[in-house]
């Protein structure tokens, strides 16, 4: 299957700049769209540093350099953004409403046999596509933070999703330089159902005053050999994105998943973590630990 030419990523937060930063990349011309212009130029910046830091890791070269720089673009408008596109990535808020709104605005601007993917990380593909008139186009391409590094993308087969869709989809991760796995459209997929436990736990830990944040991270990198304590990742992810995961996967798969009390009251507060600057950890402005 061929790679895809013109890629269009809708949402320009974290997970949306990582995937517009590998898109680029690749030699797609990618379209980034978000409807807060603050939020496009604070991405264009953060994809900029993306860029020099994979030039001074001897990761890209700088005839690639430039050419991500001249093929990605941004706008706030949809419909404008996605007109043409061959694949088209959401990647905004986990709200069902939102994502339907977005999607169907991509279908009918997008090419006619545009994939139309979504980046959610644990909600049902097969519901979101729904509401497409062609759902055999819908599917689950699901990136890890931080997309640039990040070597997985976990392709998401919904109910109706057509064999030809998940190949396109595949091949587009791979031209992106990720390595796919193939999963179905069962809640939390394979990677979300246990980071939300693991993280769920480390919160309750917390909660119980089990051992200090640092401590519960620290034990659960060096005697589980996790690249990321629980609770770096959930400030990494937010921990209101993480709220909602949670949220969604209590009511589909039980009690388990129940958020704890103090989650509750940090996404309350506005500690939502590295975004935030505050979440479990403190951030500084460029999102290193200032607590060590």
């Amino acid at each position: 299957m061929n790679a895809p030419q013109s890629v269009t990523i809708v949402g320009a937060g974290v997970m949306g700049r990582g995937i517009a930063y590998v898109s680029a990349v690749s030699g797609a011309r990618t379209t980034l769209v978000d409807l807060d212009a603050d939020q496009l130029e604070a991405a264009v910046r953060r994809i900029d540093l993306d860029v020099a830091s994979g030039v001074e890791r001897g990761k890209i070269d700088d005839e690639v350099a430039a050419r991500t720089r001249e093929l990605l673009s941004t706008t706030t408008d949809l419909a404008a953004g996605c007109a043409g596109a061959d694949l088209v990535i959401e990647a905004v808020v986990e709200r069902m409403d939102v994502k339907h709104q977005v999607l169907r605005t991509a279908e009918a601007a997008a090419a006619d046999d545009a994939v139309l993917a979504t980046n959610t990380s644990a909600m049902s593909i097969t519901e979101i596509a729904a509401c497409l008139d062609d759902p055999s186009r819908g599917v689950g391409m699901h990136f890890f933070n931080p997309v640039p590094k990040m070597k997985l993308c976990e392709l998401v087969r919904g109910l109706q999703t057509s064999p030809d869709t998940m190949d396109r989809a595949e091949a587009a991760a791979q031209a992106f330089g990720k390595q796919t796995v193939r999963v179905e459209d069962l809640p939390g997929f394979a990677t979300s159902r246990i980071n939300a436990l693991i993280g769920n736990e480390a919160m309750r830990m917390l909660e119980e005053r089990v051992a200090s944040p640092a401590d519960i991270d620290t034990a659960i990198k060096l005697g589980l050999n996790h690249p990321m304590g629980p609770l770096e990742m959930g400030d990494l992810v937010g921990w209101d994105t993480r709220l909602d995961i949670l949220e969604y996967l209590g009511d589909t798969l039980g009690d388990r998943f129940k958020p704890t009390n103090l989650h509750r009251r940090m996404v309350a507060a506005g500690r939502l973590g590295r975004k935030s600057g505050h979440g479990v950890h403190r951030y500084d402005d460029e999102g290193n630990r200032l607590d060590g």
